[in-house]
């Protein structure tokens, strides 16, 4: 598993794809997932999952936020620094998620 997991949720597409470019272009992390949430803060809230260690997580999740920012409205982030060993399953959902959405395209 990785050292650390980011997250960030940004409000629309856009400035969550934009959060997720900044973050990729400033450290070496791995997209584990997203997930879209309807009705947050009254609009469509799109969350994006990175992980990778602790300091490249970190700078990733605060490129990120600044680039997702100015674009749009980012509502939260965090990182988990070392998190709990169970947390890895709840990871791998996130992964397995995002690989069966990328397959059902494909298809």
């Amino acid at each position: 598993m990785a050292a650390a997991l980011g997250l960030i949720e940004a409000i629309g597409l856009t400035t969550a794809v934009t959060s997720l470019d900044a973050a990729a272009k400033a450290a070496d992390i791995t997209l584990v997932g997203c997930e879209k949430v309807i009705g947050a803060g009254q609009a469509i809230s799109v969350t994006i999952h990175i992980a990778g260690e602790v300091a490249a997580v970190k700078a990733a999740v605060d490129a990120g936020v600044s680039a997702g920012s100015k674009v749009g409205k980012i509502l939260a982030h965090h990182v988990l620094p070392r998190p709990h060993e169970e947390l890895e399953q709840l990871i791998e959902a996130f992964r397995r998620n995002l690989k069966g959405k990328g397959n059902s395209e494909n298809k």
